[in-house]
């Protein structure tokens, strides 16, 4: 069972990433493919970047032409230990930013067939 703040170990973090896109507190979007690309976007515009994990086993994005940064990550539990989304720690500035997995779209029914 996931507690909320477990750190999310370096052979889980694609998984965690990859499950399902992100929504952020201020509505911004995230996808994150298991090609190492990732998608941002924030007021309908998109920003593409890349992202891995590191030989300490810690997750870093890059963001063309130059930023580039590395964070901590942590699941984000609900009371029965759901997991519902990462919350991401800056190594060098500290700032965190929680990513809640999107709900997923149900899928059509054929009503037609058993």
């Amino acid at each position: 069972m996931v507690k909320n703040g477990d750190r999310i170990d370096a052979g889980d973090i694609t998984e965690a990433l990859t499950r399902a896109p992100f929504t952020y507190t201020d509505e911004a979007t995230q996808v994150f493919t298991r090609d190492g690309r990732t998608t941002y976007t924030e007021n309908g515009s998109p920003t593409s970047g890349k992202w891995g994990v590191d030989d300490q086993g810690q997750f870093w994005s890059f963001w063309p032409p130059t930023y580039r940064a590395t964070y901590d990550v942590f699941w984000i539990a609900d009371a029965v230990g759901d997991v519902v989304g990462v919350r991401f720690t800056e190594l060098n500035r500290g700032a965190t930013s929680e990513g809640r997995y999107a709900p997923r779209s149900p899928q059509p029914r054929d009503e037609g067939h058993q």
